[in-house]
């Protein structure tokens, strides 16, 4: 299985403990995730999230509906915390987050290991780009939230 990676980081112009509760909130998943990808939280809100906390979602792939699940398997508050999909149209999927402070804000990055079902094709026309273009929308989404120049 070929595991791909995604990494970006973005520096805030706010404090670490004003950034990481912001993410820490699952309800901020939806705001978060551009309007194309149908993004609902099926989970009760607020989600208490700590190792082993499972949060069911509604996506849309290419128009069409999915059902996708993460459960927590990392919380370490306010520096990093890892969500893992455990059922969902990917192969596997990784997302690491953390948080830094730096110059008087915060570095926030993603990494994102995921394999996917047909494999390099499937990764170079569809899911990849995808994939960028979904953490370029959070990316233009967060730097206006937090008050700071896209980059």
């Amino acid at each position: 299985m070929k595991i791909y990676t995604l990494d970006q980081e973005q520096w805030l112009p706010a404090a670490r403990d004003v950034v990481f509760p912001f993410f820490a909130d699952a309800a901020n998943l939806e705001v978060i995730t551009p309007p194309w990808v149908g993004f609902a939280i099926l989970s009760p809100l607020p989600v208490e999230m700590r190792p082993g906390a499972i949060i069911d979602y509604r996506i849309r792939i290419h128009g069409l509906p999915m059902k996708w699940r993460t459960e927590i398997t990392s919380w370490v508050p306010p520096n990093s915390f890892v969500d893992e999909q455990r059922r969902g149209p990917y192969r596997r999927w990784v997302h690491t987050h953390t948080f830094t402070e730096q110059d008087g804000g915060t570095l926030c990055r993603d990494r994102v290991e995921y394999a996917v079902p047909g494999g390099a094709l499937v990764n170079v026309l569809f899911v990849g780009p995808e994939v960028r273009r979904i953490f370029a929308y959070r990316r233009d989404y967060l730097a206006k939230r937090f008050g700071s120049p896209p980059a």
